[in-house]
């Protein structure tokens, strides 16, 4: 359901430091905060990936 900054790199092939300048944007819908810590919701992760066409 939740995953990782490494693990959402890993299961994209995309790399973690593209990631997190994803997740810092605004209004970002696929993170999730817990304390300081980034979680990526992996949902809404796929569906943000298969409606781009370059990132």
């Amino acid at each position: 359901m939740l995953l990782s900054i490494r693990e959402a790199a890993e299961y994209s092939n995309i790399g973690i430091n593209k990631i997190d300048e994803m997740l810092k944007q605004p209004n970002c819908p696929f993170v999730l905060y817990v304390g300081t810590k980034k979680l990526v919701k992996r949902k809404a992760f796929e569906e943000f990936i298969e409606g781009r066409v370059a990132i």
